[in-house]
């Protein structure tokens, strides 16, 4: 007997049942609940600022010192930033598009600073020049510690770059350096402004750097009030003024970065340009990476080497260095995977079923990555004490805090790595029988496990490296590697914060490797 299958009518009750799952309110709710947490730390700088009333705002806001640290942050950004821009599209632009020398090497010397945290990178130029402060050394290691950001975008855009345009130009009589102006820069744009405001966000978040060479930032002025004065008005408004400042540089990124797009429209396939031969200036111009790599690793590692060496045994002590390492571990590990399991409903909605209000929610969740730590901190040390005191100082509020700070991190990957299982896989599933769960489980899970592994271990080296929240939210008896580290080169004792600056290299290492990688599989995509 001939049985007759209508595949159309299967297919669209298999694309209902998985549009259902995809936007099921389990899945929503999960995403709503994760996106209203995430608004704590905004709701917090409203709240104080509409408590606060405004004689109180101007007292504590308007003053000489809330003006120094605001000239200081401009001068920064305005210093790093365009600095940074300069010499990692050079670097970029010598390492993928010239006959370089060993040019495989430096693209993995200039990312290699990412394995230092930016705090052991201001330990070292601290103990290798200890006068070397102020607005000279802030910017120097800012620079050093935050470029690669900066260079793997550039980078991976100059890789994808279609030669037709440049080709056009310098055939209608333009020479090299005019095409590059005027052809390759403006297409390096959104990578450059992308790399600018990752780097300009960790300038305002960053803490330990700024200490360590005696640069005034609101970050710093905040953990100090905080420290004097816990949960002060003076330390939460300053912190309304730096969510201002996060804020402004976004809409100024916003602004710069334009409308415009460069995209191949013509037949045939992009493909990649040959190196450009520098002729006589080959070996003069490795002056520019080898002094880069110099300053950035060259003097961390020979100064920690010393250290270490001049420590000698007795800065290993194993009954500080186990316990930090093992809380560190388990700190890293659970707010790995917690923060990797709230991401994933937003994650899913946000490919499997966009729309209107997933938008709404995906910037919920996205843009507590813009906050500084020590706003999230500020804000969770504020709702705790005033409102659940029992969880003031607790295990539970720290790992709420790294949720926080490393959801975005988390979303990003998650939201690729489905993206990349094909729907279809998963409709064929169902059509064999299979319940949506089921089909989704066999299909566009076992597909995204390693993306979200990678997403998992890139929020567990955040946490390793986590210094200001965990300063400010760690309970009574925890000693992460970062805050013994930070314990001792408070009280200047370089050799014994040698080791902990070690481990944390260590660990960082693997974050290294696979940001190249990913580099590597955008080249080939």
């Amino acid at each position: 007997m001939a049985v007759s299958v209508d595949f159309e009518a299967t297919k669209a009750a298999t694309g209902r049942r998985l549009t259902v799952g995809a936007g099921h309110p389990l899945v929503l709710g999960a995403a709503l609940l994760t996106g209203l947490l995430s608004l704590l730390p905004l709701g917090f700088v409203v709240y104080i600022a509409a408590t606060s009333g405004w004689g109180t705002i101007a007292d504590l806001v308007f003053r000489p010192k809330v003006g120094g640290l605001l000239v200081n942050t401009v001068m920064l950004l305005v210093l790093v930033l365009p600095l940074s821009a300069v010499l990692a599209v050079a670097l970029a632009w010598l390492i993928e598009r010239t006959d370089l020398p060993f040019a495989k090497l430096w693209s993995w010397l200039v990312i290699a600073p990412l394995a230092l945290p930016a705090f052991v990178h201001s330990y070292a130029w601290n103990a290798f020049m200890p006068r070397f402060h102020g607005l000279g050394a802030a910017v120097l290691v800012s620079i050093l510690a935050y470029l690669p950001f900066l260079y793997l975008p550039v980078a991976a855009q100059l890789r994808r770059l279609d030669p037709a345009l440049e080709e056009t130009a310098q055939s209608m009589g333009k020479r090299p350096l005019v095409v590059f102006f005027l052809v390759v820069l403006p297409q390096l744009r959104l990578a450059i402004m992308g790399g600018a405001l990752l780097i300009g966000l960790h300038l305002l978040a960053e803490y330990g750097l700024f200490v360590l060479t005696r640069f005034d930032t609101f970050a710093t002025a905040i953990v100090d009030q905080f420290q004097s004065a816990y949960s002060g008005p003076q330390a939460n408004l300053l912190g309304g003024v730096l969510v201002l400042l996060c804020l402004g540089l976004l809409g100024l990124e916003t602004g710069l970065r334009g409308t415009e797009r460069y995209a191949r429209v013509g037949s045939g396939a992009a493909r990649r340009r040959g190196p450009l031969a520098l002729g006589r200036w080959r070996w003069p111009v490795l002056i520019l990476p080898l002094l880069f790599a110099t300053l950035s690793l060259a003097v961390p590692v020979l100064t920690l080497g010393r250290w270490l060496w001049s420590g000698g045994a007795e800065i290993w002590r194993l009954d500080f260095i186990l316990p930090a390492l093992g809380q560190t571990a388990v700190l890293a590990l659970a707010g790995a995977v917690l923060t990797t399991l709230a991401a994933v409903p937003m994650a899913w909605l946000s490919v499997r079923a966009p729309g209107r209000v997933q938008r709404v929610l995906e910037a919920c969740h996205s843009y507590v990555g813009a906050l500084p730590g020590v706003i999230i901190a500020l804000a969770l040390v504020t709702i705790t004490v005033q409102v659940a005191l029992p969880l003031y100082q607790t295990l539970a509020t720290l790992i709420f805090a790294y949720v926080l700070m490393f959801l975005p991190r988390a979303l990003v990957g998650l939201r690729t790595s489905i993206a990349q299982a094909p729907v279809e896989l998963e409709r064929a599933a169902a059509s064999l029988g299979r319940s949506p769960v089921s089909a989704i489980w066999h299909t566009t899970i076992r597909l995204a496990a390693p993306g979200a592994m990678a997403s998992a271990a890139l929020v567990a080296l955040g946490i390793t490296t986590e210094l200001t929240g965990t300063l400010m939210l760690a309970p009574n008896g925890t000693r992460t590697l970062a805050m013994r580290f930070w314990s001792y080169t408070s009280e200047l004792d370089f050799a014994s914060a040698a080791p902990y600056a070690l481990l944390m290299i260590v660990l960082s290492i693997p974050l290294v490797i696979m940001l190249h990688m990913q580099s590597d599989r955008l080249e080939q995509a």
